[in-house]
């Protein structure tokens, strides 16, 4: 088995579940080869089938290995690469950290419908909705609960950069892109995660991309 995946990707513009894998593996200085297809061209069925059995992205390829989904993306890397190291090693915290990221993973089905990710959004800031502003709580609690109880060793959930964070990694472009106002605890997350090289890096080719 070659030692380097290939992930497959969406356009960074929009592919939030994309992203997930992608910033593992990035901050986590894994060597891997990505393969980006355009999500909204009519090419992109015939395309992704070659890869994903879901026909969807992200898919990563790792010699005979496939896998699809972005969590189970993000366990593999896990297993594979780092060695247990995405999740917390204190078992309080890492059942607190792979429940949070199902919770995102499953739900939030309002946020994704009104703040989609689209990194070229360029508006006033948006006024959420009844139900995607019960999301946006639901995620603020998360974050204050996994701060407050596990992150004293850090800046993000868990104090470490990890697979938590990787799966909340888009929620923050969101609430970028669509001005959604933070308290001050929210604020010092969500500027840590924007401080990543790989969301950096993310960003700045998005604002490259031309589907």
């Amino acid at each position: 088995m070659s030692d380097k995946p290939l992930l497959v990707i969406g356009d960074k513009t929009y592919s939030s579940w994309s992203l997930r894998p992608w910033l593992l593996l990035q901050q986590s200085g894994i060597a891997f080869d990505e393969k980006l297809l355009w999500l909204h061209r009519p090419e992109f069925r015939e395309q992704v089938r070659q890869y994903s059995p879901s026909g969807r992205v992200p898919v990563l390829c790792h010699g005979a290995v496939v896998v699809w989904e972005s969590l189970a993306i993000l366990e593999y890397i896990n297993e594979t690469w780092l060695g247990g190291r995405g999740w917390p090693q204190e078992a309080a915290a890492r059942a607190h950290a792979r429940a949070i990221a199902c919770e995102m993973h499953a739900g939030f089905a309002a946020l994704r419908r009104e703040l989609s990710l689209n990194l070229r959004r360029n508006a006033a800031p948006l006024q959420p909705g009844h139900d995607a502003a019960q999301d946006i709580q639901r995620v603020l609690a998360i974050w204050e609960q996994a701060r407050t109880r596990f992150g004293a060793g850090g800046p993000f959930l868990y104090g470490d950069f990890g697979c938590a964070d990787a799966m909340y990694a888009p929620v923050v472009l969101r609430f970028v892109v669509y001005g959604i106002e933070l308290p001050a605890f929210a604020r010092a997350y969500a500027d840590a995660v924007l401080a990543l090289p790989g969301i950096i890096q993310w960003r700045a080719a998005a604002a490259q991309e031309h589907s």
